[in-house]
């Protein structure tokens, strides 16, 4: 089935406020920026944004009917439920993909999946809060930028990263790299998907010849230029090759779909025309294409740790590679860090995470005032100013105009005030606020977010279910609780959230909630875990502890 969905612009309503119709128009955004529009899989391997497209048009009805009292219940992809809440309540709630802890298995999954009972949510896909590219180029700027300033003492300039995947999520890398004045060699199987990054601006140029691409990084790199190269090919096939021809990137690290060796992972030797075959097998013989799947990402993820081996910086992206590659025979496969511990946790420990917004009337304007007020609210963070100059400069706009930071305990509220103070003195249109998932206190991951947790509290899943649990209480339009983004079903609990800027002072009072609790409890999260970081900020700040003594 075909469907063209585009988000709806200007001030026009379908549903009965703004809060409705801003759900609804951020779950039309998902499609509108869909990978796989016509199956609503927007990213992430089988991320989809409704259970089917019947459920898609229930659930467009019932937002569009929804009072300013009720609360609409989606229950993997499909409206389950309308109820009388309060007007402070969420309009919206919604549980992706979970399954009881011990039936948590991408088997099970797949077996429910097939009878219509649930659907793979990812992270911001099931949840609506998908933005396109740059939902993740922020974060990805931020790791490679850390990455360097680790490493290199400087930035990436006349460095070469080489990566794999060009999908919804690692189409960021490429930009991010450049962003950070690097070099960027990303191997992708998908011909289309190269050419939709370079189209969108996010890739510079596409090879289809791996001897070629790698002349044009080495000279870029010899120049110091940044330059961006997708070629054509698999990572299971082309990195043991390049390991083998002595290439010596300088960074290595990987965002293809390996979290799902079924419908993520493409297969060794397959890429470009002979997709068409490894689609048949995966239909016609699946548990042959996931040996194969399994096989290829041990090879993968041994090329890894031959480039480690080398000389090469490698961490994983958090997509489950070393995991995978562990479970067909790799040993060693968790011999190279995640990013996460390697670059990202000093800033959870503060409450420093995703902070995106939407224009929901599609004004490009509202976007560029808002990041006017930014650079004016935070000028000493030259980490944000620098990034809102790069993306200002270098991303194009994809379905609703919007923009993403990272800001830490505090700004967030403070930031947020202002965006709608903005709206209500009418020099912007309503605003979203939302977030990935990945986040300081959002989400239990222990081969991501929470790897190597200083108290060896990786796999405790409570404070994601907190997370949602105080946001529902703090006042958010919607929240969402998922399993399995990122890493796969089973290895990860979720949460995220979405606050619509409508310009009302109730709207204040869930701002100054919200915007404390959701990274508040972040830093409670590390502070509980022992990291000093987050002890100290506890002390100095609002921020209440019963078991830490200010």
């Amino acid at each position: 089935m075909t469907r063209d969905v585009k988000v709806q612009r200007g001030s026009t309503l379908r549903c009965k406020g703004w809060k409705q119709e801003a759900i609804l128009r951020m779950l039309e955004n998902n499609l509108e920026n869909a990978e796989i529009p016509e199956k609503l899989i927007i990213y992430g391997g089988t991320g989809k944004a409704a259970r089917n497209w019947k459920c898609y048009d229930a659930i467009v009805s019932a937002l569009t009917n929804l009072g300013h009292d009720e609360t609409l219940l989606i229950q993997s992809g499909k409206p389950v439920a309308i109820f009388q809440t309060w007007s402070t309540a969420p309009r919206v709630l919604i549980a992706n993909s979970n399954l009881v802890p011990h039936w948590s298995t991408w088997e099970k999954f797949r077996q429910l999946e097939q009878l219509g009972l649930t659907m793979y949510g990812q992270m911001t896909a099931g949840s609506w809060c998908y933005i396109g590219t740059q939902g993740i180029i922020q974060g990805t700027y931020e790791t490679f930028a850390a990455c360097a300033r680790k490493h290199f003492k400087s930035d990436l300039r006349g460095k070469i990263v080489l990566t794999g995947g060009l999908g919804g999520m690692g189409g960021a890398q490429p930009l991010a790299v450049t962003m950070n004045h690097g070099v960027c060699l990303a191997v992708e199987c998908d011909e289309k998907r190269i050419d939709r990054r370079i189209n969108a601006g996010f890739c510079d140029k596409k090879e289809t010849d791996i001897d070629k691409a790698v002349d044009l990084v080495t000279q870029a790199r010899d120049e110091k230029t940044p330059l961006s190269v997708g070629v054509l090919g698999n990572c299971a096939s082309i990195m043991p090759e390049l390991v083998k021809d002595g290439f010596r990137p300088d960074v290595v690290t990987d965002q293809t779909s390996a979290h799902d060796e079924l419908n993520g992972y493409v297969p060794a030797d397959y890429y470009g025309r002979s997709l068409k075959q490894a689609n048949e097998l995966r239909t016609k013989n699946p548990k042959k294409y996931i040996q194969q799947s399994m096989e290829s990402m041990k090879q993968h993820c041994k090329a890894l740790l031959d480039f480690q081996k080398k000389g090469s910086i490698v961490f994983d992206y958090g997509n489950n590679l070393r995991g995978q590659a562990l479970k067909a025979g790799l040993k060693n496969a968790f011999e190279y860090p995640g990013f996460v511990p390697a670059y990202i946790r000093p800033m959870f420990c503060v409450g420093r995470g995703p902070f995106r917004w939407l224009a929901l009337t599609g004004n490009p304007e509202d976007i560029l005032k808002t990041d006017k007020a930014a650079l004016k609210m935070f000028p000493e963070d030259i980490v944000l100013t620098n990034w809102i100059s790069l993306a200002e400069k270098h991303l194009p706009w994809e379905g609703l105009p919007a923009r993403v930071c990272w800001l830490g305990y505090g700004e967030r509220a403070q930031f947020a005030l202002i965006i709608n103070k903005m709206v209500r003195e009418k020099e912007i249109g309503p605003i979203a606020i939302t977030r990935d998932h990945l986040d300081s206190g959002s989400v239990a991951s222990p081969y991501r977010e929470t790897e190597s947790m200083r108290d060896k509290s990786d796999a405790i899943a409570d404070w994601p279910l907190l997370n949602a649990l105080l946001n529902c209480a703090a006042g958010a339009d919607s929240v969402q609780i998922h399993n399995g983004g990122g890493v796969g079903i089973g290895l990860s609990t979720h949460a995220g959230m979405v606050v619509v800027c409508d310009g009302t002072k109730e709207t204040d009072e869930r701002i100054k909630r919200v915007f404390t609790t959701d990274p508040g409890i972040g830093v409670a999260r590390h502070a509980d875990a022992g990291y000093k970081e987050s002890i100290d900020l506890v002390k100095k700040t609002d921020i209440r502890i019963p078991m830490i003594k200010k």
